[in-house]
């Protein structure tokens, strides 16, 4: 090797080292005092050992106004490339708050335009890790078109490939926006921020109403907002997350998720579900404990479990395949569907649908919920979107009635008539317009008004009786079709695997178009 290789090569060196080092080792040292890590620490916590191979290490922004100028950082202050998680090849990138705050200038936003196109290409998983100030001042316009070419991207990867965003310090501006258009977002509990305008910018913070956590903190985008899918306790733990959510999808659309043998046999007979579900149908009882005794191994990941309450949705599995479980959940509201509940099930769905997922929908549902609120807040609409979805769904989607299928609810959950494959219910299961008790005094309301009061409520419980006999009973379903079985309780996973494992065949053809007109 001749001098002037030999200088090229540490000329090379001394550049891949001032690019390990962000914006410099004191302030790498200050992220880190400060209970956060550096976008190099992260990767290596999320990636297997070894596996990372960046890309773009060297690009610097082009701001060359002597006004506004800005020292030149190669990596424009996002760490980009691929790796492994678990021998699953993925595409990632984490914003280095070291750089200029993190913001995004012109390139910083090109350099992940550029890896989230190349992920959708490769049709393998992308990872995004976010953390910094918005759109970069100093870059003017080209920060905001960088940024529109980098929000295009993720849009065109939207149902194509599984993006995942783990937000781990504030984020602002349409770089929130861009979080947020992922499939999953993870939040870590205690730096994790999300706000679309600068809380510097915001009234109520500047007036000391409220602080930056509490417009946008993880635990109000977690339960108020609905933004984040999961909160993580530190960094180790999102990453953590986001491998395991990934456990669960496919690499792309055109793939099926991953089957994870499991020794929880198939036969597994489930004799505590009799016991979980109250004789009584006014008394609640939780769902998550319901699914958790039918799918493998008693694993249930919860999504958005503080957001919305009253439905729950997550991943599981059953007979090693990833299943989408949707549930009403009868202790909160009774499990009646409400706005928030049906924008909740229905974005689920969908992601469901796009990644190849079936649907295991457990319903216990008495109706969607009265009130000038819900009414005046688009009840019709929103609820409109979860019967959308169902029905646009072409997963192979299975139903196991509870106690409760009443009225709009009852058909916006999965029914038979929106070409759900596989449906059952227990013996004590309700399936009608609405509940007894409210159907008798709709009904029969004259018929009682002249008993002596003595009377009344004997006459009103034998037409309860009788209307239950008549409409709330589960084989009247079954008698038309509406029901493929009525099914003892400890039969459930048994079945609902059996079904599974027919319907992976399943293929759908509809009419072509360009999409759905969804009411959103």
């Amino acid at each position: 090797m001749d001098g002037n290789a030999g200088h090229r090569l540490e000329e090379l060196r001394g550049k891949r080292e001032a690019a390990r080092l962000g914006g410099g080792l004191k302030r790498q040292e200050a992220i880190r005092t400060s209970g956060r890590g550096t976008a190099r620490d992260r990767i290596s916590l999320l990636l297997d050992e070894g596996s990372f191979l960046e890309l773009d290490a060297f690009v610097t922004h082009r701001t060359d106004d002597h006004d506004m100028f800005l020292h030149k950082t190669l990596g424009d202050g996002v760490v980009t490339g691929q790796g492994t998680i678990e021998g699953r090849r993925v595409y990632c990138f984490a914003q280095d708050f070291s750089v200029h705050g993190g913001s995004m200038g012109e390139m910083h936003a090109l350099k992940i335009a550029k890896v989230v196109e190349m992920a959708e290409r490769a049709k393998a998983p992308l990872i995004a890790m976010w953390d910094g100030g918005g759109q970069r001042a100093q870059d003017g316009v080209n920060a905001l078109a960088g940024t529109g070419e980098l929000l295009d991207r993720i849009v065109q990867c939207s149902g194509r490939i599984p993006m995942i965003s783990v937000v781990l310090g504030p984020v602002v501006g349409a770089s929130a926006l861009a979080a947020s258009v992922s499939d999953f977002t993870i939040l870590g509990e205690e730096n994790g921020q999300l706000f679309l305008s600068s809380p510097l910018e915001t009234p109520e913070v500047i007036s000391g109403e409220v602080d930056a956590a509490g417009l946008g903190g993880a635990n109000l985008h977690a339960s108020r907002s609905g933004i984040a899918s999961l909160i993580a306790e530190d960094e180790e733990d999102a990453c953590e997350l986001a491998a395991t959510l990934l456990s669960y999808l496919p690499d792309h659309n055109m793939a099926d998720p991953p089957l994870v043998p499991t020794a929880d046999p198939m036969t597994r007979v489930n004799e505590h579900l009799q016991d979980l579900v109250p004789d009584n149908p006014n008394k609640p009882y939780d769902m998550v404990s319901v699914v958790e005794e039918v799918v493998d191994d008693g694993v249930f990941m919860e999504l958005f479990p503080a957001y919305a309450d009253n439905i729950i949705i997550g991943f599981a599995r059953l007979g090693g395949a990833t299943i989408g479980v949707v549930g009403n959940q009868p202790k909160v509201l009774a499990g009646c569907l409400d706005i928030d509940a049906s924008i909740k099930a229905a974005r689920f769905i969908r992601t469901c649908d796009a990644f190849n997922i079936p649907l295991v929908t457990f319903e216990d549902v008495p109706g969607f919920l009265p009130g000038v609120v819900q009414e005046w807040g688009g009840i019709i609409r929103h609820g409109a979107k979860l019967l959308f979805a169902y029905a646009e769904a072409t997963v192979p989607k299975l139903t196991l009635v509870t106690r409760k299928a009443y009225g709009g609810a009852y058909l916006a959950m999965s029914c038979k008539h929106l070409q759900s494959d596989y449906n059952v219910a227990w013996p004590t299961a309700e399936l009608a317009v609405m509940g007894a008790e409210g159907a008798v005094n709709i009904i029969h309301r004259r018929e009682i008004q002249a008993v002596p009061d003595e009377e009344k409520e004997d006459v009103r419980l034998r037409l309860v009786d009788e209307y239950k006999a008549k409409f709330g009973d589960p084989y009247v379903a079954a008698r038309n079709g509406w029901l493929d079985d009525v099914i003892e309780p400890q039969e459930s996973r048994l079945r609902l695997c059996r079904a599974l494992n027919i319907l992976k065949s399943k293929r759908e053809w509809s009419p072509p178009k360009k999409h759905g007109n969804i009411p959103l």
